[in-house]
């Protein structure tokens, strides 16, 4: 009962909210673009590359407001949430620009809205004047992503589920494993039992983090970012193992652990999913596809679960227009498998097709419920440019970029400032290989490169961040709102 009224408590807020906005939105209306992707999937440099590209007008050719000229001006505005940070843009442009660093992963939630003003492409809504859309983004560490299908666990089926989990990474399960087996679920209560098993299963969760392999963090995500709730009892609990009798007495430390995993649920989960998740319009979905790739079949299985279990979550549909007054579902949805700069053009059809295999069960219920739904390969800042070279007689394509300072390749250390051009792997033609056979006949190339050269026209006037497909991506996210 108590869950049922919660969840009719958070569907009021959630009316409330929608419908004072649209109301306030009536001459500018607001499309909320949820910018979601597990860690290390580059939502932080996409944001950054989508407003620069917005604002100084990059080379867009395939974004319809831009290339036909209709696109009059696109503005940073105020932030319609007083009590969400900004989107630091400036810093991590400065970042990319001028340093030619990436910018800092994101530890906190953060929102920005840009103001697009634009022609619109129909003759009577031209003669009424300009159009205007306030485009709201919303950014968050990829770890909180991971919180959102515990809301639809139990404590008992979250063990469960985490004891596999562990048992899937024996090494850096060790220690945690070994406390759970050592651990009486039906024993007394005691503090600092409860704080020996939370610190041992973070340090579990943090040695997972750490895993170049990993491309899925754990939850709980707050474990590994507390912010001001280190400490408290909604951040100190750990998985069981499941009571023999199936049921635990008051007192327990069953009990104790289960009222603490559910606090978790109530002050960090479902406030982040109302506040935030609830409210969105569109979704593009960011997976580092080539990443797993090179974790072998194991990493890519990790991300299509993840994957799975998390859009699970979201809204997705369509809504009739008095519906659409009191209620938001994600109407369209789309799936991007960054860092394409890091392999060669040829092979991008190829790396769409892997992701359609790893979103393929994720997709069709979006599509089921209604919301369109697409995949893209895209690199928001590219770091690379394409080449050729001679080796044996025959000509390989290849990508020319700068690697990072100290990354590593065949015993070459490289020093951060000269260029290498190098063959990138080849995809296989068959996407179903990757999740069956050794990852070493499909593997791509681990450098990490440092952001390409700010582009410049043939009088000197600087360009945008370079890209490949962004303009793709903004006409399938917001294109049919600037017509």
């Amino acid at each position: 009962m108590r869950e049922r009224l919660r969840r009719l408590e958070d569907q009021a807020r959630l009316a409330a909210a929608t419908l004072e906005e649209r109301m306030g939105g009536l001459f500018a209306p607001t499309l909320r673009l949820g910018v979601t992707g597990l860690s290390r999937s580059g939502k932080t440099v996409f944001l950054a590359a989508l407003v620069h590209n917005l604002i100084h007008g990059g080379r867009l050719p395939l974004f319809a407001p831009y290339a036909e000229g209709r696109l009059a001006k696109a503005d940073l505005a105020h932030q319609p949430d007083d009590d969400v940070p900004r989107f630091p843009y400036e810093e991590h442009v400065r970042a990319l620009v001028d340093e030619r660093i990436w910018p800092q992963s994101t530890r906190r939630i953060a929102e920005l809205r840009v103001t697009i003003e634009f022609e619109s492409a129909r003759f009577l809504n031209r003669r009424i004047g300009r159009g205007t859309l306030n485009l709201d983004l919303v950014d968050y560490p990829g770890e909180w992503l991971l919180d959102l299908p515990l809301m639809n666990l139990t404590y008992a089926a979250w063990c469960v589920e985490a004891a596999q989990e562990a048992h899937r990474r024996p090494q850096d399960a060790a220690a945690w494993l070994a406390r759970l087996g050592d651990t009486d679920p039906l024993g007394p209560a005691r503090e600092e039992l409860a704080q020996s098993l939370a610190e041992t299963f973070t340090a579990y969760l943090k040695a997972a983090r750490a895993d170049p392999n990993a491309l899925a963090s754990l939850p709980p995500g707050r474990f590994l970012m507390p912010g001001d709730m280190e400490g408290s009892p909604a951040l100190t609990f750990a998985p069981l193992a499941l009571p023999p009798t199936g049921a635990a007495p008051q007192g327990s430390l069953w009990a104790m652990m289960e009222r603490r995993y559910e606090a978790y649920k109530t002050h960090v989960v479902r406030p982040f999913f109302r506040d935030h998740f609830a409210r969105l319009d569109r979704q593009i979905v960011l997976v580092d596809v080539l990443s797993a790739l090179n974790g072998g079949p194991e990493a890519m299985d990790e991300l299509r679960r993840a994957l799975t279990a998390v859009l699970g979550c979201f809204r997705t549909g369509k809504l009739s227009f008095l519906g659409s007054l009191i209620d938001r579902r994600i109407d369209k949805i789309l799936f991007v498998a960054t860092k394409a700069d890091h392999i060669h053009h040829t092979d991008h059809d190829r790396l769409e097709k892997i992701l359609e295999v790893l979103v393929a069960e994720a997709s069709e219920k979006a599509a089921f419920a209604g919301a369109h739904v697409d995949v893209a390969a895209m690199a928001a800042v590219r770091a690379t440019r394409e080449g050729t070279a001679t080796q044996g007689g025959e000509e390989l394509p290849t990508i020319i970029g700068t690697p990072m300072a100290g990354q590593r390749i065949n015993g070459r250390v490289f020093d951060g400032e000269r260029e290498v051009g190098l063959f990138p792997g080849d995809l296989p033609d068959d996407p179903a290989a990757v999740f069956a056979g050794p990852r070493d006949e499909y593997g791509v190339t681990t450098l990490r490169f440092r952001p390409g050269r700010i582009e410049r026209s043939n009088s000197g006037l600087t360009l945008s961040l370079p890209h490949i497909r962004l303009d793709r991506v903004l006409q399938y996210l917001i294109g049919d709102r600037l017509e």
